[in-house]
């Protein structure tokens, strides 16, 4: 089945120059040239990937990507300063990439990023010798499995989709809320607790670890 990329972009020539590579290269192409346009083109459409450019009339990039859920998202900017990288990968870009740039690392790119989205919506996601059974929300380590309450599980299912990033406490409260409303940001400490002390029982070791004032990500044993 042919993958959909979603490209929102003010700036014809490159928004034609896109639409072209990426359907050479065998993907479905949507497009918007403004961030309004693009904004209602993803409440109707459900890409598998969005590449987003930063300034654009009517909303910005920056008030685009808080928008999109659960879809990777590159972005694409002249912007190339650290602090714009760091913010926007924060807050929730899956990747950067600045402009003017090389089509082929842009499709290595997108390559990677629907490999690993793909990955991550598994049946069973792994990491470092942990497996999670998203269906019956199990976390193994060896021969040893713990069975995770529902707040639990969403938030290593979070962490374990995106094992190389920090989430945030209020992307885990996001993300969660709608199906664990017990998840709060004053109880999120202890569902995080909690977790890390059952995946500490059945592999002694721990697994999650907190970033100081920012949030939390998986830890690699070495």
């Amino acid at each position: 089945m042919r993958e959909t990329i979603a490209v929102i972009d003010d700036d014809k020539y490159i928004n034609d120059m896109l639409s072209e590579l990426l359907t050479a290269e065998g993907y479905t192409v949507i497009r918007a040239f403004s961030g309004s346009e693009g904004a209602e083109l993803l409440e109707k459409n459900a890409p598998d990937l969005v590449l987003l450019d930063l300034m654009m009339p009517g909303l910005s990039g920056e008030q685009v990507l808080p928008l999109i859920r659960d879809i990777p998202v590159i972005v694409m900017s002249a912007k190339c300063d650290v602090d714009s990288r760091v913010n926007l990968l924060m807050s929730g870009a899956a990747d950067y990439i600045t402009k003017p740039f090389d089509t082929r690392e842009l499709l290595a790119r997108i390559s990677v990023r629907l490999r690993e989205h793909s990955a991550a919506n598994a049946d069973f996601l792994e990491f470092d010798g942990l497996s999670l059974d998203v269906d019956l929300h199990v976390a193994s380590f060896g021969e040893q499995s713990v069975k995770l309450t529902k707040t639990e599980f969403a938030i290593l299912k979070i962490l374990m989709q995106n094992p190389k990033q920090v989430i945030t406490k209020s992307q885990i409260l996001d993300r969660v809320s709608a199906d664990t409303p017990d998840c709060v940001e004053s109880s999120l400490k202890v569902h995080v607790s909690n977790l890390r002390r059952k995946l500490r029982e059945i592999s002694e070791r721990d697994f999650i670890e907190a970033v100081w004032g920012i949030g939390f990500k998986m830890k690699n044993e070495s």
